[in-house]
């Protein structure tokens, strides 16, 4: 299956989307615990 084409920003969403990974949120340990844990069941969700 090919792969489409990403859609290019412009103006005010080009703005945000440039601050926002210029400046990515923190995360604490206990929360990139819960979200691999969360990650984690959902890959056993598809392999069944």
């Amino acid at each position: 299956m090919p792969i489409k084409e990403t859609p290019i920003l412009f103006g005010e969403d080009a703005r945000r989307f440039e601050e926002r990974m210029k400046h990515p949120r923190k995360e604490s340990p206990e929360e990139r615990k819960k979200r691999l844990e969360y990650y984690k069941i959902a890959l056993s969700m598809l392999k069944k």
